[in-house]
């Protein structure tokens, strides 16, 4: 009797563990996966123990990168880009994420294969700032971020970084070029 109970309570907390573990490829504000806003770069490793994680090495700061850290699954698939706040320090936090794999998505269904219209379908637009390349669209209430490519854009706003690009600007069927968040 004392195995039944034995083997019945071992069975029922591995069911309610396995329930409660975090879609690795959710993004939301706070986290992504396992991934939080306060997790330091020396987590990496056992966040991503299956993956492979490409760091920059000392000296690299001076060439006058970023020092993004990449992340890639088993199979080769680029799965992240991650900034940290500091520059080779294995207790920094995260500055930004960017998303490479579409499998990382919103609540709200939101990923790198998305447009401007999915976005404008499911979210308020805050601000859209023009760069030499890009046109980032901010969403309220949010640390997302994502850019579209100011080729897919009217002839006017190529070249010209003092426009103010409005939504009705950015044509529904743009495909997001890069879907990032900053903690």
């Amino acid at each position: 009797m004392k195995k039944t109970i034995l083997a019945l309570s071992t069975i029922a907390i591995l069911t309610t563990s396995c329930k409660n573990e975090a879609d690795p490829f959710l993004v939301k504000e706070q986290n992504i996966g396992m991934l939080t806003d306060s997790t330091q770069i020396k987590d990496l490793d056992i966040i991503f123990a299956k993956d492979s994680i490409v760091k920059p090495i000392a000296g690299d700061e001076f060439a006058g990168s970023v020092n993004t850290i990449e992340v890639y699954e088993t199979g080769g698939k680029h799965l992240l880009s991650i900034t940290p706040k500091q520059v080779l320090d294995s207790t920094s936090t995260i500055s930004i994420v960017k998303f490479k794999d579409s499998r990382y998505q919103t609540e709200k269904g939101v990923n790198n294969l998305s447009t401007f219209e999915d976005i404008e379908k499911n979210y308020t637009i805050s601000k859209i700032q023009n760069s030499f390349k890009s046109a980032s669209v901010f969403v309220k209430g949010s640390k997302m971020m994502f850019l579209f490519d100011k080729n897919d854009l009217p002839a006017e706003f190529k070249f010209d970084i003092t426009k103010t690009i409005e939504p009705a600007n950015i044509p529904s069927k743009a495909k997001i070029k890069h879907f990032m968040i900053g903690w």
